[in-house]
């Protein structure tokens, strides 16, 4: 998934009906009776038996005619919207017979662009002739959340009211919740229900007489696509002729003006990068004590979550949360004492007051609070986290969380630990008051900045992430935990994949939206799985070209033979969090096409590949992986790879490829380079990554070296492979990946036959678009 990115609009939570279900589990998922599992979750030889079919048509439609694909053909030089594909809206299709076929197919419009034709088959893979049981009902049962937008203006209305009470120019309403957090939940989606726009970046500023959204290039296209452009106009952040960010651009436009924002739901260095810029131009921030979108929204706000906490156990986390917090009280006492430089001389040799020395630190971020107490929750959706504030002083810990979600047996781990349990909102109490006494509490730039204001500035310092940093250094128990869950999912992308490709074969129309409610339905059989990391992006045509893309059931494409299908996906095991993707062809591809494929392929391996001293940052890095595209003038905006969590967030960590933060052994990172032709196609291959120490030829400087070991294992098609684009090191690198795969899967897939000769064939397939035979047919399937 890009880095800083994975969307979580809830339009497509699949099969999010974890409220229906009397599992105790944590999950987003209604645990089901499952199949026996092995040890990594596959199914017993007798339950494989029985199921190795489930889910694949045993009927099917003729493959299309070939005047359709004349018709593909012949429309590409014309038309306008998706390119020309066919969406599955059931609204928009009509029926007619087809050649060859005693059945009637229903056929959407055709259309220009990439002039692709896209007919739903009355017997698509929507049929459920083989699903059984659950699975059956979960796929009868499931509606596109309602996403219900309207009365854009009249919600602009009411903001603008709300800002001439309080004589503000501007406000704004950022992405981020009161944790700052990338993922929020439903009640926190405040710029998505005022503006309509469903990406997860995005900053909306509100004037007086205009709107608009800010937002980067992942999100550009879906902006354009989903905003009400009578009302609402879009800033392009990153672009050539754009801003950087949100406060450069309202830095520039607000002069001598009034802006407001909700203290909570800004960080503290971003708020600081904002009254420091607005200040230069005579502007002045303000802080509304009440949130407007708040008021505005009223009745219409979802409750919170009140699903429980639970314990992460060591075997999955490898270190005992004691150790945790005595490591960050260790931190504490190695800060120096805030002695102001202005201090007289007098005043600096009598030693620092116990005002100045640093007595503890608070945390607002729910990742960092659910890794140092090795706890889990469920209030935000494809995150096992839950909303507290942790406050660790050198004498005590206070957890402010509500109290509901705690059961006995948690309320008795956190007592053991020495945790006290306060309410939620009383920490706005234990910051007004004081309550640790003398003496400097640290936070970090990342904090909301409404708890820097109720310390003021003599009361708080400016300090690293101190638990991040911790959380983003895996110990060799997480690392093996995510090894362990990046081999289940890489079994299950298997499986998807062998059940597409035979699909698709047989000449079975499937949609975009089937196809990643095929994939989670894999990878509800896994062990350990919780659900899922984030949206599946399941994209092919021009769709591909949106990096963050999500179908809905009701409005999507149905995958074609023509373009690359991308599928980029995660689960949420106990022992790890995934992110992985991959692109595929499913007909012959274009020359185009595979020249694009394989320079975005050769930055994949040119990271893979790099050895580089102690101290190198993932941005002098991230070069390798654009070099072979910069070469073809292609390039791609999104960053090249972001840290990952241990059943936590898809997206954590201070190092990326494009963070001048050092790597070190114990990171994972993610390794993502795409390419993106608007309007027709989109490439990426993902894989995770974990920094080693190496040993190489010579060590010069001794042993400095470091390099990756890949976790992620998932074969790749070698179809769009150009053979003498690659060199050789190359070439043998993919075989020698997609042989790796088939001996770390072959064991979890013995029970299905289907995956495993689709995985196989991947290890033994030459490279490139293969000679078509006698009588012009191509066989890629057995």
């Amino acid at each position: 998934m890009l880095g800083k990115k994975p969307t979580t609009s809830d339009r497509t939570q699949y099969l999010d009906l974890a409220a229906q279900s009397d599992s105790p589990d944590p999950g987003y998922y209604p645990r089901d009776p499952l199949p026996p599992q092995s040890e990594f979750g596959g199914e017993s030889s007798a339950a494989g038996k029985k199921r190795e079919d489930a889910g694949v048509l045993t009927r099917h439609v003729s493959t299309r005619s070939k005047a359709s694909t004349q018709t593909r053909s012949s429309a590409r030089s014309g038309g306008s919207g998706l390119s020309g594909a066919t969406k599955t809206s059931a609204l928009s299709r009509s029926t007619r017979p087809t050649s060859g076929s005693g059945e009637g197919k229903e056929a959407g419009p055709s259309g220009g662009g990439s002039g692709m034709e896209r007919r739903p088959s009355t017997r698509s893979v929507d049929s459920g002739a083989t699903l059984v049981g659950s699975a059956m009902r979960r796929k009868m049962d499931y509606v596109d959340p309602v996403r219900s937008f309207r009365d854009g203006a009249g919600r602009l209305g009411r903001i603008r009211e709300l800002m001439e009470k309080e004589k503000l120019d501007y406000y704004i309403v950022p992405s981020e919740d009161a944790h700052q957090s990338e993922y929020v939940a439903p009640a926190d989606k405040r710029r998505e229900w005022l503006t309509g726009f469903t990406g997860s970046a995005g900053v909306a500023v509100v004037s007086l007489s205009n709107a608009y959204l800010v937002t980067d290039s992942r999100y550009w296209g879906q902006a354009r696509k989903e905003l009400d452009r009578e009302i609402w106009s879009l800033i392009p952040a990153g672009a050539p002729e754009g801003p950087g960010d949100y406060v450069e651009w309202l830095v520039d436009r607000a002069r001598a003006a009034r802006v407001g924002v909700d203290a909570r739901m800004v960080s503290l260095d971003k708020a600081t990068a904002l009254q420091t810029g607005l200040a230069k131009v005579g502007s002045k921030l303000a802080f509304p004590h009440q949130n407007f979108v708040d008021i505005a929204r009223g009745s219409d706000r979802p409750a919170r979550s009140n699903k429980p906490i639970q314990v992460h156990g060591i075997e999955y986390t490898g270190r005992d949360a004691s150790k945790k917090l005595r490591d960050v009280r260790d931190w504490i006492q190695a800060q120096p004492p805030a002695v102001p430089q202005y201090a007289s001389a007098k005043a600096k040799a009598a030693g620092p007051t116990s005002a100045q020395r640093h007595v503890g630190m608070m945390e607002s971020g729910l990742s960092a609070i659910a890794y140092v107490l090795n706890l889990r929750g469920d209030d935000v959706p494809f995150n096992p986290v839950f909303h507290a504030y942790l406050y660790i002083g050198l004498d005590k810990t206070i957890l402010f969380v509500d109290s509901g979600k705690l059961r006995r047996e948690v309320k008795e781990y956190l007592n053991g630990l020495g945790v006290t349990v306060r309410e939620y909102n009383d920490v706005w109490a234990f910051l007004r008051l004081r309550e640790w006494g003398d003496g400097k509490i640290l936070i970090s730039g990342t904090t909301t900045y409404a708890i820097a204001l109720m310390l003021t500035n003599f009361r708080y310092t400016h300090a690293e992430p101190i638990i991040d940093a911790m959380k983003g250094v895996k110990n060799e128990v997480e690392i093996q935990g995510l090894k362990r869950a990046y081999t289940r999912d890489g079994a299950c992308f298997v499986q998807f994949f062998a059940w597409l490709e035979e699909a698709t074969a047989k000449g079975v129309q499937v949609s975009e939206w089937e196809a990643a409610w095929r994939l989670t339905e894999f990878r509800r059989r896994a062990k350990n799985y919780r659900g899922l990391a984030y949206e599946n992006i399941s994209a092919t045509g021009p769709n591909a070209a949106l990096p963050h893309y999500s179908p809905l059931k009701s409005d999507c494409l149905l995958i074609d033979t023509e373009t690359p299908y991308l599928n980029d996906s995660g689960g949420q095991y106990l022992d790890g969090t995934c992110d992985t993707t991959r692109t595929v062809h499913l007909g012959r591809p274009s020359e185009e096409m595979c020249e694009a494929f394989t320079r975005v392929l050769q930055g994949h391996i040119a990271i893979d590949t790099a050895v580089f001293p102690a101290k190198t940052t993932g941005r002098q890095l991230d070069v390798l992986a654009r070099h072979k595209l910069w070469q073809d003038g292609l390039n791609y905006l999104h960053g090249t790879g972001h840290g990952f969590g241990s059943y936590l967030n898809v997206h954590e960590g201070l190092h990326s490829f494009s963070n001048e933060v050092a790597l070190v052994p114990g990171h994972v990172i993610t390794n993502e380079p795409g390419y993106y032709k608007n309007g027709h196609f989109g490439i990426r291959l993902e894989s995770a990554l974990v920094v080693r120490a190496v040993r190489t030829k010579r060590e010069h400087n001794g042993p400095i070296w470091l390099g990756f070991e890949r976790l992620t294992c998932v074969p790749i098609q070698t179809k769009m492979c150009v053979e003498e684009l690659m060199s050789r090191e190359e070439r043998e690198w993919v075989k020698e990946h997609n042989r790796e795969c088939v001996e770390r899967l072959e064991p979890l897939l013995r029970d299905d036959k289907r995956a495993l000769r689709w995985l196989k064939r991947q290890a033994e397939r030459p490279l490139g678009v293969q000679p078509v035979g006698p009588g012009g047919v191509l066989i890629e399937w057995e």
